[in-house]
Formats: structure tokens, sequence, C-alpha cells
């Protein structure tokens, strides 16, 4: 089952799968293969959830998400994706550091980009919150312009 809902950064896919959020796509949305997704929900009780947590989350009323998540992937991937998970709310980490974590070297970082770039639920698994080892902002799947506005989203207000 699938969703779409609004966001500050566009229209946001939500893809639900056995109960358990599966992919956050971005628009424009990639093709998919006929019943890939399932058919449209806009009621489904877990994608209506997601929405409403989503939009708390743009409001600046949620920092932490509490939604099922099956994200798929390789057992790398998941070990990456799963570090993510533990960057708390308007911090950020280097793909060195993430490597470090893993019991890696810095050389994985290249790996570390890879599985972070193949993230299936942005935002709620928080791979904008990477950035390059001097803090800069290099690379997401989003485009580069979403990242900074995540990242502005959650630092505190000034006034």
């Amino acid at each position: 089952m699938w969703t779409v809902t609004d966001s500050p950064i566009g229209p946001l896919r939500l893809v639900e799968r056995e109960g358990s959020l599966t992919a956050i796509e971005f628009s424009p949305f990639p093709p998919a293969d006929p019943g890939a997704r399932g058919e449209r929900d806009d009621d489904h009780p877990l994608l209506a959830e997601a929405a409403r947590q989503l939009a708390q989350y743009f409001a600046r009323e949620r920092t932490r998400f509490d939604l099922p998540l099956a994200p798929r992937g390789s057992t790398w991937q998941q070990s990456v994706w799963e570090q993510l998970r533990g960057i708390g709310y308007g911090q950020t980490v280097s793909y060195g550091e993430i490597a470090l974590r893993l019991g890696r070297t810095n050389a994985a970082s290249r790996a570390v980009g890879l599985a972070n770039g193949a993230n299936p639920i942005p935002v709620v698994i928080p791979c904008h919150r990477v950035v390059g080892a001097n803090g800069t902002l290099t690379g997401y799947a989003g485009g580069l312009e979403r990242k900074q506005l995540l990242l502005q989203l959650e630092q505190p207000a000034l006034f």
C-alpha cells in the first residue's frame, strides 16, 4: 500500500508492506513495477500515522519517529542504516565517523556513503544528518537543497 503526503520538501510517497514502512520516496517519484507498491490507500492506518508524524516533524513538534520500519537492503546497508537511527535530532556525523562506529577504518567512508545513499526511508532514517569530514554537505538522494532544508529545520530557532 502507498499514499502521498505533502511536505516542505515536496510531495513524499510513503510505502507500506506487511505492517511496516518500507520506503519514503521524493518527487518526482521513481517509476514502479506494476504491483510493486500495491494499491494507493490514503486511509491505511500506518500510512496515515506516518504522514501525521512527518507533519509533526516538519512543524518542529517531533524530534523522533515511532513507526515500524522494514528497509530492504544488504547486511552492510542495514548496519549503516542502524547507525543513522542513532544520530540525534539536530546533530551531524561524518561518513568516516559512521565507518569507525562500525569497526572499519576511515577508508570505508565511501562504502558508508553508498549505503547512506541507498537508504529507502529518508527523513525517518536520517541520512540527511551525514556530512563530509569537513562539515560540508555532500550527496543526498533527494538533492542537496532538500538536505540543507532538513538540516536547517532541525536547528533551534534563533528567536
